[in-house]
């Protein structure tokens, strides 16, 4: 029974028990050590502790039965192959204790290096490397300071202070000219702050640091730090982290030792080469960290050219492998290489795309695959816009350019700074030497990050890109002083709120606003870029996968467009016909005053004259757009809004006409207005006289606009051209509505088309919660549904959208009660169970229903995704969000077959 309770509870998996597959289980870095060491490569030693230990961890607060043995049982074997025992005085086996999730959050959790050192294996270590005094204190030192911040929280930047003080003292800024002696008194520093802060000596029990290490990493799955990513990249919160027990091997053994991380391909740009970093005589923390500039990968080969080789033909191997870019780390201790991490390489928009196509055409993988490797998120990164450089611009420094992107903002040189600023509306570039985890909130705030020291793998570099943030790194020409909120390069000062601009593509940095001028992206949806001549690798990587995506796609794209420039654009971008044209902005600017006149007509002769001045413009409007759309099905919304909002306020008028009154002026009109105000005001216009009901109380309103787009379309035939107009009444909450609106239009549709062969649908929006459930009903009235997931969704919520996000949004994402914003993307489980409820009995009502969604969920891509499911016919979205909602149409019509994109 106790064999068959061990196989079922099976917390800890040795690395050549695993594979790739399992990173549920193993998270990525366990699972990809695992695949790494079955692979035949050079992987230290090791075990995994699984997601499933973690949460069950954080469960109950305590290990799960059975883990301590576990754990004991594989460090046995562990110390069998090594031939060394954990923390042996004599001859040491050192570990480290990584986190490592299913998704990659780089620094989000905790790692803790060189566990098992204490006062007597310190001796030991130094004896392992041939007397290696400073390496063996400054491995300890690293230990201390490293299990101190992580596992009792003990505030780093005191270990940073006293490692400042012991380089000041010795007269230099460089790490490795502290000897051992130095480092020897820098470990009794360190063991001080511990004691103060801990109120214990530093642990001298081996095991007992492995321990506390281990719940350590279990504990910061949970840290702010980690949910705040989290919460940012969409990742579930109840994965867990395992934790991944490894032997040591050094790179800080001196210079024929040393660590880096390399990139299969350029994670910025896609392009094929050599793209990495690379420290001597450091650990692997040294290089994310930032805190020595690196050397590129390349100067490896003058170093160590037998590595170097070796190391090309592994990162060739596991390419190819992996089908993809992969992401290394590696460490060389005296000459051997080790390989202590590989996943798959987080990239940059256009890297994304550019290394898609690449891997179709060298063969490893397929369209459809390419496909699933981008995503719309990244392709809207692409959109934005990039610097327009003369010679005005200059740059005042230059770093590395290691997330792509055209930034300005104001100067800040703390996270909670840029929080704050941000939160004031201000675009901030934050600023720092280099960025650790506890920067994330800045990180995110910020429009751009830019430091000092660090490469393309440090910190800063890889959060920003998985954010899609503008970054640039490692520019060593600024002196940033954090206390006194400046950074000084090339004679001039900085301080906090100037403007400086940031260029992630080149590295370049600039004082003051640069402009900016459309991307190579959008020039090429625009039709001003030609995929075929250009030798922009990028351009042509998209035009490749969009085509793909419009192939397989089953999902329309529409727009959302009121006037015929925006319609023009929509089509430029690929829109196949207008899903929303909102008649309410057609009444604005100059024809205010005819709604007025309609408004305040005193009788049935004024209401009609005011209409009929109405008419013509509404005719010239759809004149227009269906002239642009050229045979493209335009549906227009009636009249949605309620009339008060084309008059001034309440509180204004009643204001301007007590002060007229005071000074004897005549107010007649100002009084009459104020009165139709008044009689028209209510305490929730959304929920009031508005859509069908305004149609249905005012006569004549609908029936003027049905006309007018009649007639437009008519005459758009008669010119020679092609229309098809879809009409569609909003806000219908009971069939009986949309019945009695239908039957007018009717009549005026049958005498103005006659025998033009114009054919008008009549449909309408569902966006009340009854209209959803008695869809069955309303479609016996209804040639197409549409879905106003905006209004369904404040109506389906009780939130008024326009009071809410500012309100609590914040307090509910914090709290997790969201993971995003409902208005941002469909609530699947309330929302969109309504939109499927309508969709399903509205077709069984009538078979031939077209289906649409035309709230700002259809540009969203994991909406565009539900909406596919649901077996919609479209989606509709602003202009410049239908390239999104093609390429996403494309992924959701291929998703059972690709891999996961995140």
């Amino acid at each position: 029974m106790a064999a068959q309770e061990t196989v079922e509870h099976k917390y800890v998996y040795d690395f050549a028990e695993g594979n790739k597959d399992l990173k549920d289980l193993l998270g990525g870095k366990g699972a990809n050590l695992a695949e790494m060491t079955n692979l035949g490569l050079p992987v230290p030693p090791g075990f995994t502790i699984t997601t499933e230990a973690c949460k069950a961890y954080l469960t109950t607060g305590r290990e799960p039965d059975g883990l301590a043995g576990q754990i004991e049982a594989h460090l046995e074997s562990l110390e069998r192959a090594m031939g060394r025992r954990l923390g042996d005085p004599d001859d040491p086996l050192l570990v480290s204790v990584r986190s490592g999730a299913k998704f990659s959050m780089p620094g989000m959790m905790e790692t803790v290096l060189n566990v098992g050192l204490n006062d007597r294996s310190v001796v030991g270590l130094s004896n392992q490397a041939g007397g290696n005094d400073r390496f063996a204190w400054d491995s300890y030192r690293r230990l201390i300071q490293m299990f101190g911040k992580t596992v009792c929280e003990v505030p780093g930047e005191e270990f940073e202070h006293a490692l400042d003080e012991a380089k000041r003292a010795k007269g230099t800024q460089n790490d490795l000219d502290l000897d051992a002696d130095d480092l020897r008194g820098l470990v009794d520093a360190y063991k001080q702050i511990f004691a103060k802060h801990t109120g214990r000596e530093f642990p001298q029990e081996p095991r007992e640091q492995l321990d506390l290490a281990i719940r350590a990493v279990f504990d910061s799955w949970n840290a702010e730090r980690a949910i705040l990513y989290r919460r940012q990249e969409r990742i579930p919160a109840d994965l867990g982290t395992a934790v991944n027990v490894v032997s040591m091997v050094f790179g800080n053994l001196g210079p024929d030792s040393g660590t880096g991380v390399a990139f299969t391909r350029d994670p910025g740009s896609g392009a094929q080469g050599i793209y990495g970093d690379y420290l001597a005589n450091a650990q692997g923390e040294d290089v994310v960290a930032g805190i020595r500039n690196t050397v590129p990968l390349q100067e490896l080969e003058q170093l160590d050219k037998t590595s170097y080789d070796q190391l090309l033909g592994i990162m060739a191997r596991l390419e190819e492998h992996y089908k993809d870019l992969c992401d290394i780390e590696f460490t060389i201790e005296r000459g051997k290489l080790w390989m202590l991490q590989t996943r798959v390489g987080k990239r940059t928009a256009a890297a994304a795309f550019v290394i898609a196509g690449q891997l179709v055409d060298e063969g490893l993988i397929d369209l459809d695959e390419a496909l699933h490797r981008v995503n719309g998120a990244q392709l809207a990164q692409l959109m934005f816009p990039r610097f327009q450089l003369d010679h005005e611009f200059q740059p005042v420094a230059k770093g590395i350019g290691a997330s792509p992107g055209a930034a300005s903002g104001r100067v800040v040189f703390t996270s909670a700074r840029a929080v704050e600023l941000a939160a004031e509306g201000e675009a901030v570039i934050l600023v720092r030497r280099e960025t650790n985890p506890d920067d994330l909130n800045g990180m995110i705030a910020a429009k751009g990050i830019l430091t000092s020291r660090g490469g393309k793998t440090s910190h800063a570099a890889v959060v920003a890109r998985g954010m899609g943030k503008t970054c640039v790194s490692g520019a060593d020409e600024l002196e940033v002083n954090v206390p006194a909120k400046t950074f000084t390069v090339g004679g001039h000062t900085v301080g906090e709120g100037d403007v400086v601009s940031i260029d992630g593509t080149t590295g370049k940095v600039y004082l003051g606003e640069v402009p900016v001028m459309p991307s190579e992206v959008v020039q090429y949806f625009e039709g001003e870029l030609d995929p075929e001549t250009t030798d922009d690798p990028l351009v042509r990587a998209v035009h490749r996968i969009m085509t793909h995506a419009d192939a397989a796609r089953r999902l329309r794209v529409r727009t959302n467009a009121d006037t015929g420039a925006d319609a023009a654009r929509a089509r430029r971008f690929g829109a196949e016909g207008i899903g929303l044209c909102r008649t309410e902005h057609m009444f604005l600017g100059d024809r205010r005053e005819l709604v007025e006149r309609l408004i305040l007509a005193s009788g049935e002769r004024e209401r009609d004259d005011a209409l009929a001045a109405l008419l013509p413009l509404q005719r010239a409007d759809f004149v227009e757009i269906f002239r642009e759309m050229d045979g493209l099905p335009v549906t227009v919304r009636l009249i949605d809004p309620p009339l008060h909002e084309f008059l001034p306020p309440l509180e204004q008028l009643a204001v301007n006409v007590a002060v007229a009154q005071e000074r004897g002026e005549d107010v007649a009109k100002e009084e009459a207005l104020l009165s139709a105000v008044r009689r028209m005001h209510e305490e929730n216009p959304m929920l009031g006289l508005r859509g069908v009901r305004l149609g249905l109380v005012i006569p004549g309103l609908f029936a003027m606009q049905v006309r007018a787009i009649a007639e437009a379309a008519v005459a758009v035939v008669r010119d020679g051209g092609r229309a098809c107009p879809e009409i569609m009444v909003p806000l219908v909450g009971a069939v009986q509505e949309l019945e009695t609106v239908r039957a007018e239009a009717e009549k005026i549709i049958a005498e103005v088309v006659g025998d033009s062969g114009v054919e008008v649908l009549i449909g309408t929006m569902i966006e009340v919660p009854r209209a959803a459930l008695t869809a069955g009903q309303i479609a016996e009235a209804a040639e197409f549904f549409s879905f106003g997931t905006n209004d369904l969704t404040q109506m389906g919520w009780g939130f008024s959208r326009d009071d809410v996000e500012g309100a609590f949004f914040w307090r509910y994402l914090e709290l997790g009660i969201f993971g995003i914003s409902p208005f941002e993307s469909i609530d699947t489980d309330g929302v969109g169970r309504l939109v499927r409820i309508a969709a399903e009995e509205g077709r069984a009502a009538r078979p031939g229903l077209k289906l649409g969604v035309c709230g700002e969920h259809g540009g969203d891509p994991e909406s565009v995704h539900f909406f596919h499911s649901v077996g919609l016919d479209y989606v509709s979205c602003s202009p410049f969000r239908v390239p999104v909602a093609r390429l996403e149409a494309g992924r959701a019509a291929i998703s059972t077959t690709g891999s996961d994109s995140r």
